[in-house]
Order: structure tokens, then sequence, then C-alpha cells
């Protein structure tokens, strides 16, 4: 064997071992609460109950290559937090793992959590729920019949296949996810859809998702009184309450002022979620297709319900930036001359009343 050859395999090996050596040595739970909260945007609570969930889950590994569940939901975490390349994140001391081992670490996890976590913690409101954030809506803004509030923002990708590149470039100049988010009251997301490229515009997201077929389908069985808030973006429905684009009296303009203090709370919640998790809002992007992106959207947002469920929020408010995420924005006027007679007249009356 080349000489050259040989002391690579060697210093390789080397790095094995006292890669190996740190994770033997690393309890991530033994760290101070608040150091273990800003650096995994999670409470010890929540990162137990996950490793409680996924138990017997994990893939089967060689004893020469096994990293315990920890370690790697651990490095899972610092890549959704940092985002941060796979490589920076893997030299960690928390992690101690090359840029391969992370690579098949992040598969792992988001397989896991695509499986087992996003599904319990993602999930549209019972009847109950429902009633709940209409009347928490009404009582601490004054709008009436709101079951949730729905936004939606860019999420930077790489460049896809060159077949595709032209949908997901966006009007702000970079390829992207258009991502909607539908929340409630507590800023707990009951709703996220992120397959659409960043060619779509809010409007037509909405109109393709499950959410807005369902609750158009509740309108026509004889529901009312219930809608989701929207802002200029979308086109007015029954069933989603947007703002007036020329009020045209006082009863419009308080209508307007109650709409955007309502509809606020989904805004609060997008700049929330991306503020735990960097890796939605990283300069560079999501390194990966279209799919993965998806999935790790997903994760983060699951996350987020985890942290609204658990109060794991004001040392994260504290200790994160406010960065300015991309909202969506498309002309309020094409949106405004295709409103129907009877959304104009539901929300008409709403005005004239509150």
């Amino acid at each position: 064997m080349d000489v050259s050859v040989a002391v690579y395999f060697l210093e390789d090996t080397e790095a094995d071992i006292s890669r190996r050596q740190l994770r033997d040595m690393t309890n991530v739970l033994e760290m101070p609460t608040n150091e273990f909260v800003k650096k995994f945007r999670v409470s010890k609570e929540i990162f137990t109950m996950l490793l409680e969930t996924l138990r017997n889950k994990w893939e089967p590994m060689h004893r020469r290559t096994y990293i315990r569940p920890d370690i790697k939901l651990a490095t899972f975490l610092r890549f959704l937090v940092s985002g941060s390349y796979q490589q920076t994140v893997g030299n960690e001391v928390v992690s101690s793992t090359s840029k391969t081992s992370v690579g098949r670490i992040l598969r792992e996890c988001l397989t896991l959590f695509d499986e087992w976590i996003c599904n319990k913690w993602i999930k549209p409101p019972t009847a109950e729920e429902q009633q709940q954030t209409i009347d928490a809506f009404l009582d601490k803004t004054g709008f009436p019949g709101v079951i949730g509030c729905v936004d939606g923002t860019h999420i930077r990708i790489k460049g896809p296949g060159e077949n595709m590149k032209h949908l997901y470039y966006n009007g702000m100049g970079y390829y992207s996810i258009n991502v909607m988010v539908i929340c409630d009251q507590n800023m707990n997301i009951t709703y996220v859809e992120g397959t659409h490229p960043g060619s779509s515009n809010d409007s037509s997201v909405w109109e393709a998702s499950e959410v807005s077929q369902k609750i158009q389908q509740e309108f026509e069985q004889g529901k009312r009184n219930f809608w989701v808030l929207g802002d200029a973006d979308y086109k007015l429905k029954p069933y989603l309450m947007t703002p007036f684009s020329k009020p045209s009296d006082t009863a419009e303009v308080l209508y307007n002022k109650k709409h955007a203090s309502t509809h606020n709370v989904v805004k609060r919640c997008l700049k929330l979620l991306t503020n735990k998790f960097e890796c939605l809002i990283g300069i560079r992007g999501l390194h990966y297709p279209p799919d993965r992106a998806n999935q790790i959207i997903g994760s983060c947002c699951a996350l987020h319900n985890m942290c609204i469920k658990y109060k794991c929020l004001d040392v994260l408010e504290s200790s994160c930036t406010s960065p300015e995420i991309p909202i969506s924005k498309n002309k309020a006027d094409e949106n405004e001359v295709k409103e129907d007679i009877t959304a104009a007249a539901i929300r008409r009356r709403i005005a004239i009343n509150l």
C-alpha cells in the first residue's frame, strides 16, 4: 500500500476513535437548563419525550459505527436550530460525528419524525377546540367566528433539477417553497402545507389545500358563522375573510383594524418558528430537494407545537433574534375583483356588527 494512502486511513481511523470517545463521554441532559434550551430550542422534558416516543425505532447499527439515540437526536436538533452545514454540525462536541454520519442521522430522524411525530403534533382542531379558538379570538380582539389564521412564507431551497427550476423560482429572485401555515390563538400550528413551489401565490396554495376543500365542504353542507382569516393575498370566500382593499366607511375601517389585529397572530407564529429553527431562514437556504425540505419544515413545525404545549417559549424568545421573514405578496386588487357576492355580503355584515 502506498505510504500516503496508509497514513490517510490511519488518520481517518484515529479520527473515528476520537469521535467515539467524545460521544461516549457526552451526556447532553447534564447541560445547565438555559444552555440546553438555547442550544436545542426545546426543553429537557421535550427532548426526553422525543427519545421515549422513538424508543426501539432507530435503525440498527454495527458496533463500530454505533451512535446513541440521544446523540442522534441532539445532532438533528442542532442542525434545525443552527442551519449550519452538516460538517459544521458534526464537528460540535455534542455531535462528534463525521459529515457522512450527520447526513445519515438527518435522513433517519426526518423519516422517524415524519412517521411518528409530525402527525401527532400537527393536526386539525376538534369541534371543541374550534369553539375555544372562536371564543378566545372574540374575547381578545373582538373579531367573531375565527377558527384560525392563515399566511404564507417562502423557505429558500437549492435550485432543483433543470426541468423544475422555473417552478421554484419566486418573484423575489431565489428558489423557494411557498409554505402555508394556519395557527390558532396560541400560535399552535394546526395545518402546514409545504409542497408548493415558490412561483405559486398564496391564494392558489390555499385553494389547492386539503383544509380549504374541507372547510368549503362544511360550508356547502350548511355550517355557518365560521371563517379563517387571511390577508389581501387571499381571495375572499364565505369561509375565508380578507380585509377591505378600499374601506368606504367607518365600519369597514374598524373591520380592517380588528382583522389586522387578529390576523397578526400567524405572522408572530411564523416569526417565532423561524427564530427557533434558523435552518428555515439561512442565507444559503435548505440545500436539499423539495421533498426533503418539506420534511424539515414539518419537523420544525411539530417541535414548535411541542414548545407551545409545554410552554418552552420565554427562554426562546429572549435568546433569539427577530429576522424579517419573507412573506409572499401578491396584488390585492386582483383578488378584490374576483370577490363573490355571498362572501362580500358576509364580510359587510361582520363589519356592521363589530
